[in-house]
C-alpha cells in the first residue's frame, strides 16, 4: 500500500513515512492509493471478533511495512477492557428503537478522540524506537484532540508535544485536563485567537519544509492520516454490533467540525461497509453543513467564528475536508490544489460546478444544524426518557440524526464525550451536574503549566527552538 497527495505529488510513500510526516510537502493531505475493497466474506469473518483482532485485520490492509506479529501487539496493547472499561471496547447503547449510541468515550480523556490517539502513541513509539529517531510533534486543538494526544503521548520515548488551543475558549474542564499535566515532554501554547488561527499555524509550520526537517515536526491532528485510519475501525465495529447481517444497512450521525471523524466513515463505506447515509451535524458553526446543501464552501474569519456550548465543533476551516473533495472530484489532484491552495486563501471559498458537486449524493451525505437551545432540549429530552446523560456535542448529532434517519431505519450516533467534560451546560439542562470518574475529581484544583502566545507561527518556531 502506496500514499499520495491530494495535491498531485505521487511521489510513492509506505505508512511508516507518513506516519511521521504530517501534512505532505506540497501541503497535501495523504491518503492511500486506492481503498481497499471489502467483499462479503470478508465481512462475515471479520463479524464476531474481538475489537483489537478487527482493528489488526483493518490495519494490516493498509499498513504493510510493519511486521503483522508487531502491529497485532500494538493493537491488543491498545484496545483493552482496562483502557476502556468493557471488552467491547465501543459498545452500543439502545434509545428508541433503532436509534443507538455508540460509546467511544471510555477513553483516559473521556472523548473519542482516545480510540485513535492511543494507538498513534504505541505508533509513534514503535517507529522512532525502530529508526532510533525523535519526533516534536505539533498540533491544534479546539478541546479534545489536545487532551487526548497528551495523555496518549505523555511520557513516551523519543516524542515531544507542543499544542496549540485557543486561549480562553474551551471548557474549564478541558482547560484542567492539558494544563496539569506536569510531564517535561509535554508543552500547551495558548494562541490568542480561535481554533483556526491554530490550526493555520500548525499548516504554516509544516509547510516551512527546511524547519520541519531540521526539528523533526510531526503531526497529530486528524490530518495525520493513522489518525483517521483508526478511527475507520469503530465504524466496522459499530455496524457488526448493530446488525444481524452483512445484507442490514445502518447510517451514522456524526458531530462533525474538522471533518475526521466523518471522513473515517467516508473510508469505511468506501471500502464497502454497507452504510446507507453518514449525517453530518454541526453546531452553529455550519460550514459543512452550508456545503452539503448548496456545495459552497465558504470558510469563515475569527470573528465570524461563534464561541457555542459544543465548543470542540467550533470550527470553520475543516481540514481534513480537502481529503473528501479530491475523492469527490474523481481525485482530479490539480483542480484539488486550485481549490484548497490560492483559491481558498484569495476568496475564502469556492464553489463547486454543478457537474463537479452532483455526484456527491452518491456518496452518502447528509447534514443539519443544532444550536444551544437544541442541545439543551436534546440532553433533557435524553435524559428524562432514556436515563441516559450525554454530551452537548453527542446531542447536536443525535437531533440531526432523528430529523435525517428515514423511518424503520438504524441510526447510530457516534458519541464524541462524556457529559463531564461540559458540566456548566448539563446543569442548564438538568439541574444537576454530571458524574465524574473518581480519577479526575479536584482535576481543576491541580497546578497548571501553559505559555500564552499571539497569533504568529514565527513566535511558535522560535518556542519550539528554545524546547527542543
Amino acid at each position: 500500500m502506496k500514499y499520495i497527495s491530494t495535491r498531485g505529488d505521487r511521489t510513492p510513500r509506505g505508512f511508516s513515512d507518513i506516519l511521521l510526516e504530517g501534512l505532505a510537502p506540497d501541503g497535501g493531505l495523504y491518503l492511500p492509493a486506492q481503498y481497499p475493497k471489502i467483499d462479503d466474506a470478508t465481512l462475515k469473518r471479520w463479524r464476531g471478533l474481538a475489537y483489537a483482532d478487527l482493528a489488526f485485520e483493518i490495519l494490516s490492509l493498509y499498513i504493510d511495512d510493519i511486521p503483522p506479529a508487531d502491529l497485532k501487539r500494538l493493537c491488543h496493547a491498545t484496545y483493552t477492557a482496562a483502557t476502556y472499561g468493557t471488552d467491547a471496547i465501543t459498545p452500543l447503547k439502545p434509545l428508541e428503537d433503532g436509534v443507538f449510541l455508540q460509546a467511544l468515550s471510555n477513553g483516559p480523556t473521556l472523548a473519542f478522540k482516545d480510540m485513535a490517539m492511543q494507538l498513534l502513541g504505541q505508533l509513534f513509539e514503535y517507529e522512532l524506537g525502530r529508526r532510533g529517531e525523535q519526533l516534536n510533534i505539533l498540533g491544534a486543538t479546539s478541546g479534545d484532540t489536545g487532551s487526548a494526544a497528551e495523555y496518549a503521548m505523555r511520557g513516551k520515548r523519543g516524542v515531544r508535544v507542543f499544542m496549540l488551543s485557543p486561549h480562553g475558549r474551551m471548557s474549564p474542564f478541558q482547560q484542567a485536563q492539558m494544563f496539569s499535566l506536569p510531564d517535561a515532554n509535554i508543552h500547551n501554547l495558548c494562541i490568542e485567537g480561535v481554533f483556526d488561527d491554530c490550526q493555520d499555524i500548525v499548516k504554516a509550520v509544516s509547510n516551512d519544509l527546511d524547519f520541519k526537517r531540521k526539528y523533526r515536526i510531526g503531526t497529530v491532528n486528524s490530518i495525520n492520516w493513522a489518525r483517521l485510519l483508526a478511527q475507520v475501525v469503530y465504524y466496522f465495529a459499530g455496524y457488526f454490533q448493530a446488525t444481524a447481517s452483512n445484507a442490514q444497512r445502518v447510517s451514522f450521525a456524526v458531530p462533525s467540525g474538522n471533518f475526521g471523524n466523518i471522513c473515517a466513515g467516508h473510508v469505511a463505506r468506501s471500502m464497502g461497509l454497507p452504510i446507507e447515509h453518514l449525517v453530518l451535524a454541526t453546531n452553529e458553526n455550519d460550514v459543512l453543513d452550508e456545503f452539503f446543501r448548496t456545495g459552497t464552501y465558504r470558510v469563515r474569519g475569527g470573528a465570524e467564528t461563534y464561541e457555542t456550548s459544543s465548543p470542540s465543533m467550533d470550527i470553520s476551516k475543516a481540514s481534513n475536508f480537502e481529503r473528501f473533495v479530491f475523492d469527490l472530484l474523481g481525485r482530479d489532484a490539480a483542480r484539488t490544489a486550485e481549490l484548497f491552495g490560492p483559491k481558498l486563501a484569495k476568496e475564502g471559498g469556492f464553489t463547486l460546478t454543478a457537474a463537479e458537486f452532483a455526484p456527491a449524493a452518491s456518496f452518502g451525505f447528509v447534514s443539519g444544524k443544532s444550536t444551544h437551545a437544541d442541545r439543551v432540549a436534546t440532553i433533557r429530552d435524553t435524559w428524562q426518557r432514556f436515563g441516559t446523560m450525554i454530551d452537548t456535542h453527542t446531542a447536536d448529532g443525535l437531533k440531526v440524526g432523528r430529523e435525517r434517519r428515514r423511518p424503520g431505519a438504524t441510526m447510530l450516533v457516534l458519541e464524541t464525550a462524556l457529559p463531564a467534560k461540559f458540566a456548566a451546560t448539563i446543569h442548564e439542562a438538568l439541574g444537576r451536574e454530571p458524574e465524574r470518574p473518581a480519577a479526575l475529581q479536584g482535576l481543576e484544583a491541580l497546578p497548571r503549566r501553559f505559555t500564552v502566545l499571539p497569533v504568529d507561527a514565527a513566535g511558535v518556531k522560535r518556542y519550539i527552538e528554545a524546547h527542543c
